[in-house]
């Protein structure tokens, strides 16, 4: 239970609504013991990882696959986000034209195949986890959002996507909110899923083509020897004729890669099951995710069992890129979630909400994951999705895999996985730069978009983010 100001939240717990709905995980096996050999090893858990190993065997079934977990799979953000498996590798077209320029025409395509060929997998292993392509709806709430709909449709629409512009009525008819001012409805780039069931569904998928995979086995250190690595965890070791790194967000075992990722804190709420007159009075019949246009901007979903998911809004950086189970909770967040949500949908005064919760999303300065290899291409990484992974984390499980094996030399020569982000500064620096950017973005919603000096000066220099 927790105490907080909304009375929405009297009896809210707080835990991820997602695990908790799909009960416990049992162990996949024992931690990781003694010595050991195979071909793949892969440090990480979450989506990045599972999709690694999963691809890895799918290409070469004689292939000895382990995956190395620190805690139970999924655990982190790949257990406990908005359920958003998104089409875009670049965090949205605009994202990837000032970043990729016409290389993003490649990489939209790029985008949807891995989405249409997650759908495949999907389907293909029978896994249960509620995957429906509704699509999302992008809605502005402000006058000066719906030109910058506008022109997000004209540029989607230069770059293939299939998209249509509503008026505020008809924003209205998707979803009943009396906020909306207008909408961009795209009915092919979004897949809804349950994060948590897609999770155990590729765990399975893994398990079935003969990947090993260890629980509760951190990897604390990893070095080169001979043709090959040797990862080390408290109980065993392991060598490996090549590793994949998938650890996110969290201290990579390159330290070099710390200059490339800061930890920022995002918060949901979820709320008990609508009764049918409650989901008629919010209409959503289309069942699609929905986003706003603004810099605080928060992001909702229906659930298979007609609850409704609301995150988003504030993003936290804790000085020192500091990462603690304490800071999963922020209740100052909580409480205005819980009074957005009701500003948003008025006639849903008097809902509880049954779960509230934290998690760290991997940012880098270019808003979109980033790739590498190291120890003579016998290691490689992916990281940096900004809270579009869901998706982007099988991509990114493809270009890992071609660059340890050789494969995918056209992916291979895209500028998107040549280069790496520019580092952030160091403290006291990066505390200092994320707070005034944080405070820009929040003063320019509230100045009808209006950007100021450092905004403008984050443009020029390839760091500005508009959404």
């Amino acid at each position: 239970m927790t105490t907080a100001a909304h009375p929405a939240l009297r009896d809210a717990e707080h835990k991820p609504f997602w695990l908790d709905r799909s009960g416990p995980q049992q162990p996949v096996g024992d931690p990781l013991a003694g010595s050991g050999r195979c071909d793949l090893a892969v440090v990480g858990g979450g989506y990045t990882g599972l999709w690694t190993a999963l691809l890895a065997k799918e290409r070469d079934p004689g292939l000895d696959v382990v995956v190395l977990e620190a805690r139970q799979l999924g655990w982190a953000a790949s257990g406990r986000n908005g359920g958003f498996c998104s089409s875009t590798l670049t965090h949205g077209t605009a994202n990837g034209v000032q970043r990729f320029g016409e290389e993003t025409h490649v990489l939209e395509k790029l985008g949807q195949q891995n989405l249409d060929e997650i759908g495949e997998t999907v389907h293909r292993y029978g896994m249960d986890c509620d995957w429906d392509r509704a699509g999302e709806l992008l809605v502005a709430t402000q006058p000066h959002q719906v030109d910058e709909l506008t022109q997000t449709a004209r540029l989607a629409e230069q770059y293939g996507a299939v998209v249509k512009t509503l008026d505020a009525e008809a924003a209205r008819e998707q979803v009943h909110s009396p906020t909306y001012l207008g909408a961009l409805e795209e009915p092919e780039g979004t897949a809804m899923v349950d994060p948590a069931k897609l999770v155990r569904g590729l765990r399975d998928a893994c398990l079935s083509l003969g990947v090993r995979i260890y629980e509760n086995s951190p990897v604390t250190a990893m070095t080169s020897r001979g043709p090959g690595m040797e990862v080390r965890t408290p109980r065993g070791r392991l060598r490996a004729g090549r590793v994949a790194l998938a650890t996110s967000v969290f201290p990579s075992l390159l330290r070099r890669l710390r200059w490339y990722l800061i930890p920022v804190y995002d918060y949901a709420l979820v709320t008990e099951p609508l009764s049918q007159a409650q989901l008629e009075s919010v209409g959503w019949q289309q069942r699609q995710g929905v986003s706003e246009t603004a810099n605080q901007f928060h992001y909702y979903r229906l659930t298979p069992d007609n609850r409704i998911l609301w995150g988003g809004y504030d993003a936290i950086y804790h000085y020192g890129s500091r990462m603690e189970p304490a800071l999963e909770r922020r209740a100052k967040t909580t409480t205005q979630l819980a009074r957005n949500f009701f500003g948003t949908f008025p006639q849903l005064e008097g809902l509880r909400f049954t779960h509230h919760w934290g998690g760290v999303i991997d940012t880098c300065t270019r808003f979109s994951p980033f790739f590498g290899s190291t120890h003579r291409g016998k290691v490689a990484y992916a990281a940096g999705y900004t809270g579009l992974g869901v998706g982007a984390s099988r991509f990114a499980a493809r270009v890992m895999l071609g660059q340890l094996y050789g494969r995918d030399p056209d992916i291979a020569a895209l500028s998107m996985v040549r280069r790496r982000p520019l580092p952030f500064p160091p403290e006291p620096l990066r505390y200092a730069g994320v707070q005034l950017t944080r405070r820009s973005m929040a003063r320019a919603d509230r100045s009808q978009g209006r950007r100021n000096l450092w905004l403008k000066v984050m443009d020029k220099l390839g760091l500005g983010f508009g959404s």
